[in-house]
C-alpha cells in the first residue's frame, strides 16, 4: 500500500503520477496522520471498474438463479451457438 501525505500533490505529483502508473494500485493521501484521498491511474480505475462490474452480474445470475429463473445446460447454450453460426436462427 502506498501512503503519502496530501502536500505531496504539491510538491511530488510526478512521482505519484508515476507510482500509479508502473504499479497499477492506488497511492493513498493522508492529512495530519487521517486518510483523506485516494489516487489511482487510469488504467487501474478502469480495471477496478469492469471487475466491479462483472461482480454486479454476477450477483444479479445468482440473485436470479435462487429466484426460480429458467436456467440452460450448456449442452443447450453449445446448440443455441451453433444455430445462430450456421444462421439457422
Amino acid at each position: 500500500m502506498l501512503i503519502k501525505p496530501t502536500t505531496a500533490l504539491r510538491t511530488d505529483l510526478g512521482e505519484i503520477t508515476r507510482l500509479c502508473k508502473e504499479r497499477e494500485e492506488p497511492v493513498y493521501l493522508t492529512e495530519n496522520g487521517e486518510g483523506e484521498l485516494v489516487i489511482m491511474s487510469m488504467g487501474a480505475y478502469e480495471k477496478r471498474e469492469a471487475m466491479m462490474d462483472l461482480r454486479f452480474k454476477l450477483m444479479e445470475a445468482e440473485q436470479q438463479y435462487h429466484s426460480g429463473a429458467k436456467t440452460h445446460t450448456t449442452d443447450e447454450v453449445r446448440n443455441y451457438v451453433q444455430e445462430l453460426h450456421n444462421g439457422n436462427i
